[in-house]
Order: C-alpha cells, then sequence, then structure tokens
C-alpha cells in the first residue's frame, strides 16, 4: 500500500525484517521441543537461541534468494551464517516451508486484527459520543433520497454504532479462526516431526495447533478473515455516504470540519468539499477487493499448491493497511463533524408539514374512514403541497372530507414533532444498553 495510505504500526507488522523475526522465532521455539524430545541435541538448540538480537540482513537474504529461488533455505542459510553450520543443521528439523509460511501469516493477521480492534473502540467511542451529544436533535429521515418522517441525529449515530459493535465482533472471531499454527511437515503428517512441537509452538506464540492441516492451514480461515474486513470496510463506506449527503450544498445538515489555511479546489475558493468520505468510499473498495480472492484461495491442488502464495503476499498488507488507515479517518471525521440542527429543522419544513402525511391517515382510518379513501385524502392535499408549495396543514382543515372526520385539534396535534421522538430513548438503551 502507498504511505499516503498507511500508519506506521501497521506497515510494520508486513515489514520483511518482521517477518523474518517470525520466521526466527518459530524455528527457535520448533528447537527448544525438539531437544526436550530427545531429537536434537540440547545444546545446539541453545545455539540458535544466540541470534535472539540479531537484525537479520534482508539484502542478504535477497541475495541468497536470488540464487536458491527458496525464500525459507535462504532464510536458514542466512541464520546458518550467524550460528554456525553445526549448531544451525538441526534448525528445520522435520519441518517444511509451509509451516513456517502459514504459521507466520496468521501471527501477523492475529497483529493486524489487535491493531484493527484498537481502531474499531475509537470509532465506537466517537459515535457514542456524538449519539448522545445529537440524541434529540430532530432531523428528516430520508427513503429513496426523499423526505419520509422525521428521526434525530442521534438516530443516525446510533445505527451506525450498533453496525460497527457488530463488525467488532465479527472481527473477534475472525480473529480467532485465524489464530491456527501449523508444524506439521511434508503432506501435514507429522511423520518426521513429533505432534508435541507443533504444541509447543504454538503455545509460545499465543497460538492453538491447526486440527488438521494438508501442508497449509486451510484457506477458508483466511477467506473469513479478509471477508470480515470486507464487511467493515462496507460499513465505513455506508457511514461515509451519509455524510457525503448532509455535506451537499441543498441539504448542508452537517460537513466534515474545514480547518484554516484549508483549500477545497484549485478553480473555485468557494468549495468546501467532503474529500475525507468520498476517500473512505474509495478505501472500503479497496478492501472489498481483497475478498474475492481471499475465497478463491480455499480450493488448492491436493495437499498443497502456491496459487495462493502470491495473492496473500499483497491481500495481507493491503487490506489491513488500507482498513487500518481508513478506520483511524473515520473516527477523525466523527470526532470533527460539524453538525447544523438548524438546517435540519429548515429541511424538514421546507414542504411545510408534508411529513406529517402518515399520522393524518392513521387518524382518518381510526375515526372510521376506510384505507383507501383515507390514502385518497391524504395524497390529494399533499401532492398541493408538492406542486403549488401550499401548507400541508393549512390544505388539511380547509378539505371538508377531513374535517368531517377530524377536528380542528385533532388534525393540529398531528403535527407535533414530539410524536416521533418519543421512543428515542428505548432505542438508546437498546443500543447503548441501560
Amino acid at each position: 500500500m502507498i504511505p499516503r495510505y498507511a500508519r506506521k504500526e501497521m506497515v510494520d507488522i508486513w515489514e520483511p525484517a518482521t517477518k523474518f523475526k517470525i520466521w526466527y522465532e518459530i524455528e527457535a521455539h520448533a528447537c527448544d521441543a525438539q531437544a526436550a524430545l530427545g531429537v536434537i541435541p540440547k545444546a545446539n538448540a541453545e545455539a540458535v537461541w544466540r541470534a535472539k538480537d540479531v537484525e537479520f540482513d534482508v539484502a542478504r537474504i535477497d541475495e541468497i534468494e536470488a540464487v536458491t529461488k527458496h525464500d525459507v533455505i535462504a532464510f536458514l542459510t542466512h541464520l546458518a551464517e550467524h550460528i554456525g553450520a553445526d549448531d544451525a543443521r538441526f534448525v528445520h528439523q522435520g519441518m517444511t516451508s509451509s509451516d513456517v509460511l502459514d504459521t507466520t501469516l496468521n501471527i501477523q493477521l492475529v497483529r493486524a486484527a489487535d491493531i484493527l480492534l484498537r481502531d474499531m473502540d475509537r470509532v465506537l467511542a466517537a459515535l457514542k459520543k456524538r449519539a448522545f451529544e445529537h440524541k434529540d436533535t430532530v432531523r428528516i429521515g430520508r427513503s429513496h433520497g426523499i423526505h419520509a418522517e422525521p428521526t434525530t441525529m442521534g438516530l443516525t449515530f446510533a445505527r451506525f454504532y450498533a453496525e460497527m459493535d457488530r463488525n467488532r465482533a465479527r472481527l473477534v472471531n475472525a480473529r480467532a479462526e485465524v489464530a491456527t499454527g501449523a508444524i506439521s511437515g511434508a503432506v501435514g503428517t507429522f511423520a518426521n516431526i513429533d505432534p508435541r512441537v507443533e504444541e509447543h509452538v504454538c503455545a509460545q506464540l499465543g497460538l492453538i495447533p491447526e486440527p488438521i492441516s494438508t501442508q497449509v492451514i486451510p484457506r477458508d480461515r483466511h477467506a473469513m478473515f479478509f471477508a470480515t474486513l470486507g464487511v467493515i470496510a462496507s460499513s465505513i463506506e455506508n457511514c461515509a455516504i451519509e455524510i457525503r449527503h448532509m455535506q451537499r450544498t441543498e441539504v448542508l445538515e452537517a460537513e466534515e470540519f474545514f480547518s484554516k489555511g484549508h483549500k477545497g479546489s484549485s478553480a473555485m475558493p468557494h468549495k468546501r468539499n467532503p474529500v475525507l468520505t468520498e476517500n473512505l468510499t474509495g478505501l472500503a473498495r479497496l478492501v472489498r477487493m481483497c475478498v474475492v480472492p481471499a475465497m478463491e484461495n480455499v480450493a488448492l491442488w491436493h495437499e498443497r499448491d502456491i496459487s495462493h502464495s502470491s495473492v496473500e503476499r499483497g491481500i495481507g498488507p493491503d487490506a489491513t493497511i488500507t482498513l487500518d488507515f481508513a478506520l483511524n479517518r473515520l473516527a477523525g471525521v466523527i470526532e470533527n463533524l460539524v453538525i447544523y440542527p438548524d438546517n435540519m429543522l429548515k429541511n424538514m419544513n421546507k414542504f411545510k408539514g408534508l411529513v406529517m402525511s402518515q399520522r393524518v391517515l392513521l387518524a382518518l382510518t381510526q375515526a372510521g374512514v376506510s384505507r383507501e379513501d383515507s390514502y385518497r385524502l391524504v395524497q390529494r392535499n399533499a401532492m398541493k403541497v408538492w406542486e403549488q408549495g401550499a401548507d400541508f396543514k393549512t390544505e388539511l382543515l380547509a378539505d371538508p372530507e377531513v374535517t368531517a372526520a377530524l377536528s380542528p385539534a385533532e388534525i393540529e396535534e398531528k403535527f407535533d414533532l414530539g410524536y416521533h421522538t418519543k421512543h428515542v430513548d428505548t432505542i438508546f438503551a437498546r443500543v447503548f444498553g441501560a
């Protein structure tokens, strides 16, 4: 991922130096287990730990790989340069490359998930704060982009909170599902390595042993992980789209914070554009782009092939780095979002009471008018608001068929905004708890 959309903590997980350090730890812990089982001399296992503080030379490993055409062998050769050929002869005993590669990938994904969970906590905190801040800030709800009935800005934030909270639970589950390791040797049969080595290595690295691997860890686990990232990205876009709509000039119910010195357009000095949320829509596409290849990685030939390998070298860092950046950008947008309650009321009143049509419809049916006739009467007066700019309540009060069923006081009562917000506390209790 390009530096523009990357944060160092997540990038560091995917750096070659980090990867080689994990490879080393896997090999060293495996040697410890082998020595405890009497398979290799204890002195040789201890010798491997002499490289504990070594900064592995990435350029040197690349140089060796240019000859060997095998990354794990290149690393093992470089390790032997540090600890000596004799002491290194038992390293990787009974193991296969995928034992190292797959276990490392899962460690990286677990570490990435931990960062993403912290990111989501920041987003959730921002959404919760803004939800309570605007719990009773009335705005018009929209369906198909058209005025529907009143809601509140707090409920808007609350529904995004609930969605992101579900996503956090999904990520916790995806993290657990991918937190497995395999040290089972060629085709996963443990023919040349004791299963207790795998148990020891996994325990040391915070993983659980893969119940049954082939020569690779099953990729359905990874497919679920990346699918979860894709869902989170879609929720980011869901929130971003709402903000982008609210910032439209003719709506302007909220907008991204516009800092001093900020310039919105090279041509039009008046512009204040929703560039951050537009960027989030784009970043969400990038994350989702990784989902289908992860799904396609599930089907491998027999006990293994490496058709998944090149894919994961790309989507592992790309998806996690991009989502990490996007979550932090979203949190900042929400924390600093400028909200305009007065504009919300102006927008809601633009069509002069029209949004109360359902209340009048229901009142007419309760007064004994058939639903068909009730709908006809309400729609007849509503169309005058759309087409002539009339006032909905005034038209209803002047309609003899309506006033034959409802008194002026009953019609007036149907335009009380508080009616639409009376259950906000109930919804908040469901979302945030008592």
